[in-house]
């Protein structure tokens, strides 16, 4: 774990939920949530509902703040025609221009409670990408449009889809074992999709890569920083016995088309999202459950191609619990955890707004926090 002395201060200002689950029900779990700020200045929130961790029922939902992320309103489970027959998970983003984005994957519901989650392979179902656009600031969404997965092994897409200032769009993945045992996929490597036709056609190249032995790289991010350059993340897992490793990034000067070698953060995260700051910084969320205070963290990074350059990195929430059942915080036992996959993004004030799912004895649902940095 990186210990960084700093004179920055993070000042806490506000904690609360995005959106309250109940404690049990078809819609008792929310996850994977993504924060922006719409063209006219509102807060949108896209999250999923489901009925349990790990199970295949993901219903992408979205929430709406008129007053800088105090309060927030439900505007329910987008495509609800679909719900039955698919399972989808996708995050939102706002282009250069304004536009919103959701991309992510979808997997077809075979039967009601079937798993997308295979313990003895570690891996999920076949899927799908898909990609949507709104031009009314998230009120209306275009239908999902399918692009497919071009190597073998399912994606994994927890990070959003980046329209560069270029117009290009820039899509992360990271391949991912399946419920086959006999499926070799390379999973030390993360994947971009690349598109400079608005989605009309998709080519792909490797991104990040490690060589450690028993290496999974996941939650792939790709934002483009304020000086043009472009800033990829994920985590780094260990799929043997041993401790994950730190988290690795790389950049690009080109707009993508070429990346610098994969470096090391010095972070021990195991899930994670990124912002631009300010001209050629970046903010660095993640989950924090066996390396050092468990919750969720915030770094400020300056990060070129060599170093990451982390300026600050603290707590900025703590929770009640680390697991639901008490077992250990281990890959294995994901679908106990009890908060994870932080996002972040900058307020039009400048202040920060981080969300992230929980499962905590006094609350469950969307979580949040709003903070200064100084």
């Amino acid at each position: 774990m990186i210990q960084i002395p700093t004179k920055m201060n993070f000042e806490i200002l506000e904690t609360g939920l995005v959106h309250r689950s109940p404690n049990e029900g078809p819609e008792s779990v929310a996850a994977t949530s993504r924060p922006v700020v719409t063209r006219d200045g509102e807060l949108l929130c896209s999250f999923h509902l489901q009925s349990g961790l790990g199970v295949n029922d993901f219903a992408p939902c979205l929430s709406r703040s008129r007053d800088g992320g105090r309060t927030w309103e439900f505007e329910g489970i987008t495509w609800p025609h679909l719900r039955e027959k698919y399972s989808i998970n996708c995050s939102i983003s706002k282009a250069p221009n304004g536009d919103l984005f959701r991309y992510g994957f979808r997997m077809t519901i075979t039967k009601p409670g079937e798993l997308f989650w295979c313990p003895e392979t570690q891996g999920i179902l076949p899927n799908v990408l898909i990609w949507s656009r709104s031009v009314d600031n998230g009120h209306n969404w275009t239908e999902p449009a399918i692009f497919e997965v071009p190597l073998p092994g399912a994606a994994e897409t927890p990070g959003s889809l980046c329209v560069t200032r270029t117009g290009r769009w820039i899509a992360p993945y990271s391949p991912h074992h399946t419920f086959d045992p006999d499926l070799e996929v390379d999973t030390r490597h993360t994947v971009l999709m690349i598109s400079d036709d608005e989605g009309k056609s998709w080519r792909h190249q490797s991104m990040m890569r490690v060589t450690e032995e028993n290496s999974c790289l996941a939650t792939a991010w790709v934002i483009e920083l304020g000086n043009g350059s472009l800033l990829s993340a994920c985590c780094h897992l260990n799929r043997g016995t041993g401790n994950d490793f730190p988290n690795p990034y790389s950049m690009s000067f080109d707009n993508g088309d070429t990346w610098t070698e994969t470096g090391s953060t010095g972070i021990m995260g195991q899930s994670e999202g990124i912002a631009p700051w300010r001209s050629k910084q970046a903010l660095f969320v993640y989950n924090q459950r066996r390396c050092d205070t468990p919750g969720i963290w915030l770094a400020v990074a300056e990060p070129s191609a060599t170093d990451f350059g982390v300026i600050a990195n603290q707590l900025i929430w703590s929770p009640a619990i680390v697991t639901q059942t008490g077992v250990s915080a281990e890959f294995n036992n994901w679908t106990s955890y009890s908060f994870g996959e932080p996002a972040v993004t900058v307020l039009p004030d400048e202040t920060v707004l981080v969300v992230f799912w929980c499962i905590q004895p006094h609350e469950r649902g969307i979580g949040f926090v709003r903070l200064r940095i100084m």
